[in-house]
C-alpha cells in the first residue's frame, strides 16, 4: 500500500505566495509510484480546502489554488482533517507553510496532536528559530557569536517613540537593520542609515510584528550552509549568492534573474569547516530536526558571526538549500525530499517508543 503523503501549502501568513512556489516544486517532485498525494491548500484568509487525490502531471501553481473542489467554504479544518487522515495506511504530512501559522510551531503542535510524522522541525524549534529575538538568546547561551542587536516591542515605541530612537542611535548605531521578529523571505526589513529611515522602517515593521529585532550591520558576505537530520545531522558545503544588492530584500532574492550562485563558496582554508560545525551546533542548540539553513556574515577582517536560522528555507529548484546538497554529496532534489520525510517517519517512530502505556 502507497504511504499517504499530506502536503500543506499557502496559510495565513504575508509569506502566502512564497509557500505556493515551495509546494509546486516539491509536488512535481514526488515518486507517486511511492506516494498518493493529498494536497491542502490553507487561503489567505484561514480556510482549509482539498481537491483530494492529485496528479503531479502538469501540475501549476494555478491549478493548486483554483480547483472548484476548494471553494466550499462550509467545510472546516476538522472535517478537512478526519475526512484525509481517516484514509487507510502508512501516511506523513510535509508542511510547506513559510512565516506565522505554519513555521512558528502552531502547525507543528496540531500535528503532534494528530500523532502523525511530519516533515521539519518540531513544536520548539520551530517557535525559537522563527522567533529572531528568542533565537539570539539560544546562539548567546551557545557562544556562537552575532552582530550587535536589541528587542524592541510595540508596547515600548507607543509609549516613547523619542526613547527608542535614542537607544539604537547609542546603542547599535546606523546602518542597522530593522527586522520584524518573526518572519522570513527578508519582509518587512528596512535597512536605516539615518533617523528618518530607522523611524520609517519601524514602523513599517510593527505592521507585520509586535516585537523588532534591531541589528548592527556587518560589511561583508552572506554565507549560508544547508543542515540536515536529527541525532546526528550533517552539513552541507556552505553557498553564498552572487549579487550587487547593499540590502539583500525580498524583491532581490524572489526577483533578481541575475542572481548566482557560488558553491562551494570561496572560502581560506579550514574556514568552510569551521562554518559546517558552527552551523550544526546552532541547529543542535536550537533543538532543530529535519531540516534548517543556518545563515552567517563574514566581514573583511574574517570575523564570522551568525545571522539567523531559517527552519523552512525556501525549497524550489533553484533554492540554495537543495543546491547546497546537490554540490555537497551529488543529493537530487526528489532524493532530498525523500530524505526529509524518512527523517520525519523516523522520528516519530523513535517518539512513539519513548511513549508508555497505563
Amino acid at each position: 500500500m502507497k504511504t499517504k503523503l499530506y502536503v500543506l501549502y499557502g496559510g495565513k501568513s504575508v509569506e502566502h505566495e512564497v509557500s505556493l512556489k515551495t509546494a509546486v516544486t516539491v509536488l512535481l517532485s514526488i515518486d507517486e509510484a511511492r506516494y498518493e498525494v493529498y494536497p491542502i491548500y490553507i487561503t489567505p484568509d484561514g480556510l482549509w480546502c482539498t481537491p483530494g487525490h492529485l496528479s503531479k502531471e502538469g501540475l501549476t501553481i494555478e491549478q493548486l489554488i483554483a480547483e472548484p473542489a476548494f471553494l466550499d467554504p462550509a467545510r472546516s479544518m476538522g472535517e478537512i482533517l478526519s475526512g484525509v487522515m481517516a484514509l487507510p495506511g502508512p501516511k506523513v504530512v510535509m508542511p510547506l507553510l513559510h512565516g506565522s501559522n505554519g513555521e512558528d510551531g502552531t502547525m507543528q503542535g496540531l500535528l503532534e496532536l494528530l500523532n502523525v510524522p511530519y516533515v521539519g522541525n518540531g513544536v520548539l524549534s520551530a517557535a525559537l528559530t522563527l522567533d529572531k529575538a528568542m533565537s539570539k538568546q539560544i546562539l548567546a547561551q551557545a557562544n556562537i557569536q552575532q552582530t550587535e542587536y536589541m528587542v524592541s516591542r510595540f508596547e515600548e515605541w507607543r509609549m516613547d517613540e523619542a526613547a527608542v530612537l535614542r537607544d539604537v542611535e547609542h546603542s547599535i548605531g546606523y546602518p542597522c537593520y530593522v527586522k520584524p521578529a518573526s518572519l522570513g523571505s527578508s519582509i518587512g526589513i528596512s535597512r536605516c542609515t539615518n533617523r528618518g529611515e530607522l523611524l520609517a522602517g519601524i514602523r513599517e515593521a510593527f505592521s507585520y510584528d509586535k516585537k523588532l529585532v534591531i541589528e548592527r550591520e556587518v560589511e561583508g558576505r552572506e554565507i549560508q550552509v544547508a543542515v540536515i537530520g536529527n541525532e546526528r545531522p550533517l552539513a552541507s558545503l556552505p553557498g553564498e549568492f552572487i549579487h550587487d544588492h547593499t540590502f539583500f530584500d525580498y524583491e532581490s532574492k524572489y526577483m533578481d534573474k541575475r542572481l548566482t550562485m557560488s558553491i562551494p563558496a570561496k572560502l581560506a582554508d579550514g574556514l568552510t569547516q569551521r562554518i559546517r560545525e558552527l552551523a550544526i551546533r546552532a541547529y543542535q542548540a536550537h533543538g532543530c530536526e529535519g531540516l534548517a539553513r543556518v545563515d552567517f556574515f563574514l566581514d573583511s577582517e574574517g570575523e564570522l558571526f551568525l545571522n539567523e536560522i531559517n527552519a523552512l528555507p525556501g525549497f524550489t529548484n533553484f533554492s540554495m538549500y537543495p543546491v547546497m546538497w546537490e554540490r555537497t554529496d551529488g543529493t537530487a532534489y526528489s532524493e532530498l525530499v525523500e530524505k526529509l520525510i524518512g527523517h520525519a517517519i523516523a522520528r516519530h517512530k523513535n517518539k512513539q517508543m519513548l511513549q508508555y502505556t497505563r
